[in-house]
């Protein structure tokens, strides 16, 4: 295996890292909520009267940080190799298990794993066994 050194961030990856847990520190310090994105989106499709404005600001937030990255420079091209169809199955079988795992990857891999939760380490777990397991057939049996 090589590393593609024109693709190779560490420092800007680590600067992500660092936004994407201090966000999620703040909101479950400052607001007792978890930001599991499937969570939070969920609560907006029935929603309280308290809880529809953090949750509002924090998907506008998702929304407007690519629009603020292009400001700051050239957006970069995504390279999918997948036909719509697959894309299409793959989206259902991510909500299939979001709604099985009783969660998503960011509420049970950042939030979750922090918080040392045995559901969340279990369905971590699972998720990354899945994804490496799909890679190798694809790569290497398909």
């Amino acid at each position: 295996m090589a590393i593609d050194w024109n693709h190779f961030t560490p420092w800007t990856s680590l600067a992500g890292g660092i936004l994407i847990g201090s966000a999620a520190a703040m909101l479950v310090l400052l607001n007792g909520r978890i930001a599991g994105i499937s969570g939070i989106l969920g609560g907006l499709l029935t929603p309280r009267r308290s809880d529809i404005g953090w949750r509002l600001a924090f998907v506008a937030g998702l929304l407007l940080a690519p629009v603020a990255m292009a400001f700051a420079g050239e957006l970069p091209v995504p390279r999918i190799d997948a036909g719509f169809g697959t894309m299409v199955a793959a989206g259902l079988l991510v909500g299939v298990g979001t709604s099985y795992g009783s969660g998503c990857t960011s509420g049970h891999g950042v939030c979750g794993i922090a918080r040392l939760s045995p559901r969340s380490l279990v369905a971590t777990a699972a998720f990354m066994l899945a994804g490496i397991v799909t890679v190798y057939i694809v790569r290497h049996l398909a």
